[in-house]
C-alpha cells in the first residue's frame, strides 16, 4: 500500500486477528498493536469468566485503540480490535478518522475449531455465539475490506494485502 493508513484488524474472537495483524503489519512495514492489551483488567476478568463485555465496558478499550491509532496518523499501523458493531467503528473513526477496517470472516464451525486449539487466551468458546449475534458487517459506507480466513495464515495475509490495495485504487 502506498498510504500510511492504520489497519484495524476486526472480526469474532477466533478469526486469527493476533495472528494476520503481525503478519499484515511486517508486510507492510508499519508497527502493530495487540488490541486486547488495551483492555483494563476488570474486561479481562469479565470474559475469563465466560461473561460477554457489555458497551459501558467497551468504550474506554475502544478509546484507548482509537488514541494509538490517531497517534499512527499519517505513519501507519495495524492494530486489533473486535469492532463487531458499527458503533464500535464509529468511535474508533472519531479518535481515528483515516482508519481503515479489514474484517476477518469466516465459516463458524472453523473459528470454533481454532479457538478450542488456542492455549492460554482468556476468551472462552462459549462466548463465540455472542460475538456473532453483536456482528454487523462493514457497511458499503465504511472504509474497508473483508477477507476469509480459510488457508494459512500466510494465505489470508497476502488475501488481505490485496484487498486492501484494490482498496485504494
Amino acid at each position: 500500500m502506498s498510504t500510511p493508513h492504520v489497519i484495524v484488524v476486526m472480526g469474532v474472537a477466533g478469526t486469527g486477528k493476533t495472528t494476520i495483524g503481525p503478519l499484515l503489519a511486517a508486510e507492510l512495514g508499519v508497527p502493530y498493536a495487540e488490541g486486547d492489551d488495551f483492555h483494563p483488567a476488570a474486561n479481562i476478568a469479565k470474559m475469563s469468566a465466560g461473561t460477554p463485555l457489555d458497551d459501558a465496558d467497551r468504550w474506554p478499550w475502544l478509546d484507548a485503540i482509537g488514541q494509538w491509532a490517531h497517534g499512527r496518523a499519517g505513519l501507519g499501523g495495524v492494530v486489533s480490535s473486535s469492532a463487531l458493531k458499527r458503533a464500535y467503528r464509529d468511535r474508533l473513526r472519531s479518535e481515528a478518522p483515516g482508519a481503515v477496517f479489514l474484517h476477518l470472516s469466516g465459516d463458524r464451525s472453523l473459528i470454533e475449531e481454532r479457538m478450542a486449539g488456542r492455549q492460554g487466551h482468556f476468551m472462552p468458546t462459549a462466548l463465540l455465539d455472542s460475538q456473532f449475534a453483536t456482528l454487523q458487517p462493514l457497511e458499503v459506507d465504511e472504509a474497508g475490506v473483508a477477507v476469509d480466513v480459510s488457508g494459512t495464515p500466510e494465505e489470508i495475509t497476502q488475501r488481505a494485502v490485496a484487498a486492501l490495495r484494490r482498496l485504494e485504487n
